[in-house]
């Protein structure tokens, strides 16, 4: 019998780490920039995130984001609508952003920095994501350049009318973690 809860323990410790749900109802995923130097907040509707994650082995995880780039709002449909154009997200041809990590490295407890790469209208570049996860929930926030991404090009383009700088913040309910 000991021999067969020491067989059960191993092959239950060498499973890979369980998928998560995501609760999108109980999620948010918004962003922050400055327009003429005066901040705007929008978010973004409709997302969804994969995650096998194991706080024992966090290095074995991994982790896939998606969002819809038509969900975007920034409380005005006039606005929305300009964001969906080809010159700021470009809906028709790119309706979607993805992250897909590489790596996750423990930075404290229940602290993890998430590398991986985010790709915006087929541009893709590599990020760092700090993440604090906690009853659930992952939360954090990052901040990227809207012009490494070709959000905001052509008039759009200079910097001081629309920042280059843009934080994306989120909060991510998950079931099953």
């Amino acid at each position: 019998m000991t021999r067969f809860l020491a067989a059960l323990s191993l092959a239950v410790a060498l499973l890979p780490a369980r998928a998560a749900t995501l609760q999108a109802d109980k999620s948010d995923l918004a962003f922050t920039f400055k327009q003429m130097g005066v901040p705007l907040d929008g978010k973004f509707k409709k997302f969804d995130a994969q995650l096998d994650f194991d706080t024992k082995k966090p290095e074995a995880g991994k982790i896939s984001f998606s969002v819809d780039l038509g969900s975007v709002s920034l409380g005005d449909p006039s606005y929305d609508k300009e964001l969906a154009a080809a010159t700021w997200f470009d809906t028709k041809r790119n309706g979607r952003a993805t992250f897909v990590s590489s790596s996750i490295k423990p930075t404290g407890a229940g602290k993890y920095d998430v590398a991986g790469k985010l790709t915006i209208k087929g541009n893709s570049h590599d990020v760092v994501v700090p993440i604090t996860l906690a009853a659930g929930v992952a939360s954090g926030s990052v901040a990227i350049k809207r012009l490494d991404f070709k959000i905001g090009d052509g008039e759009w383009a200079d910097t001081s009318i629309v920042a280059n700088d843009v934080t994306v913040k989120f909060k991510l309910a998950f079931s099953g973690l």
